[in-house]
């Protein structure tokens, strides 16, 4: 206790140090380095093929990356699915590889949506995992798809004809093109590096 008391003045600066270190470091500089990313930084050049049915050219797609990202943020989907590949407990193994600064650095990025809980699984791979009609009929109805699922519906995001048949509005294709963009350029090139391997497999599969 002694000692405890003795150098307590030397504990407190040490503290309030390390508190504005982390303050500047974690805080205003990622915030100022935020300029450098340009508006178009990260978007796609083309319309990719599965969803050229929606969307006539490249600066419509990416009109809707944009707004199913705005979306993403207004429905609170960053509060039950992280977009963060974290380097322990073999997550590599579940979500594909580990997350690195470079595939933030992009405006679908800002504002980061890094999250912190896993109530759904991680979505930073999600890119062509599965197709645009599953994760339709997964934000019409969680339990179709994935019956234990404890996400809500999101029925508004659909129109339903005379026929019975929910179709999905604008914004139900602007979310999933966003859903369908994450991570797509990593999986590009880990399959490049695969084919210069002679894999049929990513390791570990």
């Amino acid at each position: 206790m002694k000692f405890i008391e003795k150098f307590s003045g030397v504990f407190f600066i040490a503290g309030l140090v390390m508190f504005f270190g982390a303050t500047i470091s974690l805080g205003f500089i990622p915030a100022f380095m935020v300029d450098r990313v340009t508006p178009q930084q990260g978007l796609p050049e083309i319309v990719p093929e599965d969803f050229t049915a929606h969307y006539a050219s490249t600066v419509e797609y990416r009109a809707g990356l944009l707004r199913g990202r705005d979306l993403y943020i207004r429905e609170a989907c960053w509060h039950c699915h992280s977009q963060f590949v974290r380097p322990v407990a073999n997550e590599n193994l579940r979500y594909g590889p580990v997350s690195t600064p470079a595939e933030y650095q992009t405006v679908l990025h800002l504002p980061q949506l890094l999250g912190t809980r896993r109530v759904g699984p991680d979505l930073s791979r999600e890119a062509g995992k599965r197709s645009n009609d599953w994760h339709f009929a997964h934000l019409y109805e969680p339990t179709w798809v994935v019956p234990e699922s404890v996400m809500p519906s999101y029925r508004w995001y659909f129109t339903v004809g005379e026929d019975g048949v929910p179709r999905p509005t604008p914004d139900a294709v602007a979310l999933v093109a966003y859903l369908q963009v994450l991570g797509r350029e990593v999986a590009g090139r880990l399959e490049s590096s695969w084919d210069l391997r002679g894999d049929t497999m990513p390791p570990g599969e």
